[in-house]
């Protein structure tokens, strides 16, 4: 049974370091877990109380894929706005429930530190993204310093003959193919989930 569309709101850390892949038809996604604990202040004991963990399995489709595996790593804070489906599953005799979130959005959760942020130049406008006030000047490498997302010197155009030997091994389409339709992209993302 899988319960689908109804929009959530979480925050949390991520359990895990962005995982990218590509769907059938070249559109990048990312995978990642966040952990939830809620939690409050017991003035009565003057401690602080934690709460059971709950787990979501994140996935995200298409810009916000790339600029999530750019931008977050295992640990950061987060928040997540998606659609939440609840699918029970039943595998070698055990039973279970896993939440999982198709993100619409993804931030740094501000509350717990600073974010720099860096616009993407929109494809084929020939505008480069200058970088917020405040945010770290770039190394020449392409990353700012400190980490955080690339600037658009450092995200490759063409992806190396290893990565496509990779894809071509693992079954993935080059993401720089141009998918079929917006229809078709549209059912590789119900397929995916």
């Amino acid at each position: 049974m899988t319960i689908r569309n109804d929009t959530v709101v979480i925050a949390g850390n991520i359990g895990n370091d962005p995982s990218r892949g590509v769907t059938r038809t070249g559109k990048p996604v990312i995978n990642f877990r966040v952990a939830s604990t809620p939690g409050y202040f017991d003035q009565r004991t003057g401690a602080w109380v934690e709460g059971d963990t709950s787990w979501y399995a994140i996935s995200a489709f298409g810009n916000i894929a790339d600029h999530a595996k750019a931008s977050l790593r295992c640990g950061d804070p987060v928040i997540v706005v998606g659609r939440m489906k609840v699918r029970e599953w039943e595998a070698n005799g055990r039973k279970g429930v896993d939440v999982e979130i198709d993100a619409d959005a993804i931030g740094h959760d501000l509350n717990k530190g600073t974010s720099a942020f860096v616009r993407r130049a929109k494809a084929g406008s020939g505008e480069r993204s200058a970088p917020a006030a405040g945010a770290p000047e770039s190394t020449g490498s392409g990353m700012p310093e400190g980490g955080g997302m690339p600037d658009e010197g450092g995200m490759p155009d063409e992806p190396s003959a290893a990565e496509r030997e990779a894809w071509d091994a693992e079954g993935m389409i080059d993401p720089d193919a141009e998918p079929a339709s917006a229809e078709a992209d549209h059912e590789d993302e119900l397929a995916y989930t």
